[in-house]
């Protein structure tokens, strides 16, 4: 695999792991991609999609078994990639999840909810990128990327707030109707953080850092992609072709922000 870029993309049997998984292999760039899966049978499923992308590509994928939520599996994906090729091109941290209902469901509950969610989204990232850092120092343009969302926007989110805009907060307790959406947009806030620090950390050994905000799509991530479509959302493969394009070079320029589509950054 020498002549390959290996790129490991955990979450990558749906959504937008799975759209960077078929850019990859629909690139002129050489690849073989390693399919992170919590589940062996959804990532077999995965790759049985992809036959018809395989069939014209010179570009490889491979199954790996990973949960970020546990460290024994994320330790043997390491062990694996180090075993079979000694480096790792890429790291995308895709997987994540959002566990966040309806103000009053929530509040019953609040640290089970923090707790789970900074679980997956950060902690998870963050293991996973430490075990497989000595082996992005050992390629010769390791990329790391975290996937984060345009809701960890704290500017944004404070223009958000002024009372022109807080009309539609019901007034007394409970906030009854309220979406508030606060551990998985505070998850992905701190995993922003959790970029920064990994670019200071690896700066010198020559890994370049992003996060990725890939914009409002239509994944499976809130269970309705319908849903996000009748609002607007695009297609997951806008977020799979924005990595690649990270990946392949094109926002070099804006290592250690939060990279967006059509060459944007965004505020933090």
């Amino acid at each position: 695999m020498a002549e390959k870029d290996i790129v490991f993309i955990t979450g990558a049997n749906t959504g937008i792991g799975f759209e960077v998984v078929k850019a990859l292999l629909q690139s002129p760039k050489a690849y073989h991609v390693l399919l992170g899966s919590r589940s062996l049978e959804k990532g077999k499923e995965a790759i049985s999609q992809l036959a018809e992308v395989l069939e014209g590509s010179s570009n490889t994928v491979e199954l790996v078994e990973i949960d970020v939520t546990v460290d024994e599996t994320i330790n043997k994906a390491a062990e694996l990639v180090e075993t079979k090729f000694g480096r790792l091109d890429a790291l995308i941290n895709n997987a994540g999840a959002a566990f966040d209902k309806l103000f009053t469901s929530d509040a019953t509950d609040f640290r089970t909810l923090f707790n789970k969610s900074y679980d997956v989204n950060v902690s998870g990232a963050q293991v996973t990128t430490a075990a497989f850092a000595p082996l992005l120092i050992k390629s010769k343009n390791a990329r790391l990327l975290f996937l984060t969302s345009g809701t960890a926007n704290l500017t944004g989110h404070e223009q958000a707030l002024i009372p022109s805009r807080a009309a539609s907060v019901p007034k007394g307790w409970p906030k009854e109707g309220l979406i508030g959406g606060q551990a998985y947009k505070a998850c992905k806030t701190a995993l922003n953080m959790v970029m920064i620090t990994w670019h200071w950390f690896l700066k010198d050994d020559g890994v370049k850092v992003w996060s990725i905000s890939p914009g409002m799509l239509a994944t499976n991530l809130t269970g309705n992609p319908e849903l996000l479509r009748k609002a607007g959302a695009g297609e997951p493969s806008l977020g799979g072709d924005l990595i690649k394009r990270v990946l392949e070079g094109e926002r070099d320029a804006d290592v250690a922000r939060v990279v967006t589509q059509n060459g944007a950054v965004q505020p933090w």
